[in-house]
């Protein structure tokens, strides 16, 4: 949500900096996430002045311009060619000096002012013309000013064209009230005890009752309460340049008076309105019900929707006219025909907009704030404003009284608070009158106030505040986190408390050694398409997770599998050049089983395009399983697993995939990524991916460490080489070596690996192996025993030819 500080500071007085604004919704729960200074005019008039014109004389070289001399406030007088016909010496100039940039109103480009010379004169500057500042569309002649103010003066001074601050805020969905500039000054009101100027409409009168419009509410579930008047005479037209900016400056699209008044009234009140065309109202009549099922209604986008039974739907006596509290229909807009409207302001049920907004897909400024709750006291108060603002705009007058069709009014909250618990939550005694005042400032009322505690009440527009921890915790975002401060109770002891296993260490230890090896983490939405989810398969039980309210057909289903988020995050950087990535994600996987749902948390690791970025200093290459496994390998090091059982694995996924397993359960998967399966994420590169239970390494996790004394004999290295079946792998040979050799054997590698043409469905390994004995140094002798048993073990079970 954007707000516009130079418009907050007109609903209440602070000099606070935007910067410190900012500081302070932050800590009342408003998070501000961005604070950006927004020109009044394009470029902010910087390097534009006050001038006067000291001399002005004929250039002797053109007939049409003017060399002049002007006073800018600084040392010196400015020499400028002008070529303006009513340019005059003692005249009030605004002046564009040297490294000016002005955005003129009818270019494109803008225009950088240089030191220039203009037949053969000097010329430092420019004295410019209404439409050069683009301030207007005036080419006539130049700006000539009446002002005293001082020669230097920023010209954005004396056209009063100060920036303004976009505050952008992440509103929490629970914070419908502040979804305005009027409830975010609520919440400075609190803070800062500054009263607030609330724009009042008590200037609003009925000059006649000639254009009634009638209105029926039909389902005042849907409807609690709808209000509207009818305004006749008006003129559609462009808005005022005041109005213009107040919208562009919190992302709104000026569209005509009449619309811009309406969006106006949204953005400061929070309360939605629209305006309807009278002469498009058949009958006369506003009806508010649903329509058939499957009716056809065309939304103001010219996409044609097939209405259900629960969208509310705002009708006149012949046809459907606006999707109520969501979007406006094209067939009853405001158009520069317009010469008379309906305006209508409402407080319609939250869950009723809520469903029509997911079910067509629509994010209007309306549907954001009634599917969370606007306040229902306010519809009449605004109406009367946008009422008054639209005469002021558009002229016209009111041609019939407010309705107000409201027949159950919605009650205030009361909330029994207790000033123990206050005490109790907060973790402070907080001055009675100072809670009071909090409360007061909030619109919180008090009843039955008892030397125990009170009856708080809660104004309907607070939708959050139903509960005495609400209450409290009301007081305590105003009163302030920081100032309440650590218990003196604090023992040393509790923090031994904490579990020897922690989760979340664990999660940071291993996305830091990831970091630590060039990865990048992710984090990826968890819908997927269906289909996609039925062609990469999933190790899980059971059945897809379908989400009931989804808004696209595309993310509909909860994935079982990180491997497609993988690849659209693969595909995403490789179509902006970055081909060669290292990128890990913890996230989640979904399934449903017998109708009960789980969920598992996966960690995925991925591989593509280089090992390293080109480099004089080294040759790169593509990446290879190896590289990949060694990742995999570093975080079952560091989650403590041992040595894992390595199975292949026949897999839709991967071209040719593996299991690596722990204490016989699965921990990963890994391979290279089927080519078929990574375009369908339009992936045009070779990807390598693991997939890791993450799950199942928390629980195979052993806290403890095994510490042992350095060994006072030295390893021994040997070497050997060998050509075997070309189906016997480097696992079965590793295993081999380790059932043979017990007591010496400490590891075994793989130096070299050669297939070729010469080696008919054969391959040759050179394996290394390190001996070491803990009691005493080895001799050649014993060594020389070890190398026989286990070349004799290799040719007998697996066929071995020992090379020599």
């Amino acid at each position: 949500m954007k707000i516009s500080y130079n418009w907050l500071r007109e609903l209440i007085e602070f000099e606070e900096t935007p910067e410190e604004i900012g500081k302070l919704l932050t800590a009342t729960g408003l998070e501000v996430e961005s604070i950006e200074e927004v020109a009044a005019i394009r470029g902010g008039l910087k390097e534009v002045v006050i001038g006067q014109v000291v001399t002005c004389e004929k250039h002797p070289e053109a007939d049409r311009l003017h060399l002049t001399t002007v006073d800018v406030g600084q040392d010196g007088l400015l020499p400028i060619v002008c070529g303006a016909p009513n340019v005059a010496a003692g005249q009030k100039v605004v002046v564009a000096k040297v490294g000016a940039v002005l955005y003129p109103q009818d270019s494109e480009e803008p225009l950088s002012i240089k030191k220039a010379k203009i037949r053969g004169a000097v010329s430092e500057g420019m004295i410019c013309a209404e439409d050069e500042l683009g301030l207007g569309t005036s080419h006539a002649g130049i700006l000539v000013l009446d002002t005293e103010l001082p020669n230097g003066t920023p010209a954005a001074q004396y056209f009063n064209r100060h920036p303004d601050y976009r505050i952008e805020i992440g509103l929490t969905p629970n914070r419908a009230d502040a979804a305005s500039h009027y409830g975010v000054a609520r919440d400075l009101k609190a803070v800062l005890n500054h009263p607030i100027q609330l724009p009042l409409a008590e200037h609003f009168e009925v000059a006649n009752e000639d254009l009634p419009v009638e209105v029926i509410v039909r389902n005042t579930e849907a409807a609690p309460r709808y209000a509207g008047v009818t305004l006749s005479d008006i003129t559609v037209k462009e808005s005022p340049d005041w109005l213009k900016r107040r919208l562009e400056v919190i992302g709104v699209r000026p569209v005509n008076n009449v619309v811009d008044v309406t969006n106006y009234v949204c953005h400061e009140l929070g309360q939605p309105l629209h305006a309807f065309d009278v002469a498009r109202i058949s009958g006369r009549k506003i009806i508010v019900d649903t329509c058939p099922e499957g009716t056809s209604f065309v939304t103001l986008d010219g996409q044609e929707r097939k209405l259900t039974s629960y969208d509310l739907m705002i009708n006149d006596a012949e046809k459907p006219l606006c999707m109520a509290g969501v979007f406006g229909g094209i067939t009853s807009g405001v158009t520069e025909a317009t010469t008379a409207i309906f305006l209508e302001s409402a407080y319609f049920s939250p869950v009723w907009v809520r469903k029509s907004a997911q079910h067509h897909g629509l994010k209007t400024d309306a549907s954001f704030r009634f599917e969370r709750g606007t306040d229902p006291n306010m519809p009449v108060t605004a109406l009367k404003r946008a009422a008054l603002l639209i005469q002021e705009l558009a002229g016209g007058e009111v041609s019939s009284g407010v309705t107000d069709h409201y027949p159950n009014p919605i009650a205030n909250f009361r909330v029994s608070v207790q000033y123990k618990h206050i005490d109790r939550l907060i973790g402070k005694k907080i001055d009675r009158y100072l809670i009071h005042k909090i409360l007061f400032n909030l619109d919180i009322r008090f009843e039955k106030e008892t030397e125990a505690g009170f009856l708080a009440v809660v104004p309907p527009y607070r939708v959050d505040v139903q509960r005495e921890a609400d209450i409290i915790e009301e007081i305590l975002r105003i009163y302030g986190f920081d100032k309440v401060g650590l218990s003196d109770t604090l023992r040393s002891d509790y923090l031994s408390s904490f579990p020897e296993k922690d989760p979340d260490e664990l999660r940071l230890r291993a996305g830091g050694l990831l970091a630590a090896n060039g990865f990048f983490e992710t984090i990826n939405n968890p819908l997927v398409k269906p289909e996609t989810q039925a062609v990469l398969g999933s190790d899980l039980p059971g059945e897809d997770v379908r989400i009931l309210n989804y808004l696209s057909e595309d993310l509909s289903v909860l994935r079982q599998t990180l491997l497609f988020s993988a690849l659209h995050t693969v595909a995403y950087n490789s179509n902006r050049r970055q081909k060669s990535l290292k990128l890990f994600e913890f996230g989640k996987i979904y399934h449903r089983k017998e109708g009960k749902y789980g969920e598992k948390n996966r960690l995925s690791i991925v591989l593509a395009g280089q090992v390293q970025a080109e480099s004089w200093s080294a040759v790169s290459r593509d990446v290879q399983f190896h590289d990949l496994a060694g990742a995999v390998m570093k975080v079952l090091t560091l989650m403590r697993t041992g040595k894992p059982v390595v199975s292949s694995l026949e897999s839709r996924t991967f071209v040719q995939g593996v299991t690596w397993s722990v204490g016989g359960r699965e921990v990963a998967r890994l391979g290279q990524v089927l080519p078929g399966v990574a375009q369908m994420a339009d992936v045009k590169v070779g990807v390598f991916y693991a997939e890791l239970d993450w799950d199942a390494l928390l629980r195979q996790y052993k806290p403890a460490v095994a510490y042992q004394e350095v060994p006072r004999f030295p390893e021994v290295r040997r070497d050997l080489s060998l050509v075997i079946e070309k189906a016997v792998t480097f696992d079965q040979l590793e295993q081999l070596a380790y059932r043979t050799e017990r007591k010496l054997l400490r590891s075994v590698h793989a130096v070299d690996v050669y297939e070729g043409n010469n080696l008919q469905g054969k391959k040759a390994y050179t394996l290394s192996f390190i001996l070491q004995d803990e009691k005493q140094t080895l001799t050649d002798k014993e060594i020389d025993r070890v190398m026989q048993r286990l070349m004799d073990a290799y040719e007998q079970e697996l066929q071995a030819v020992i090379r020599k």
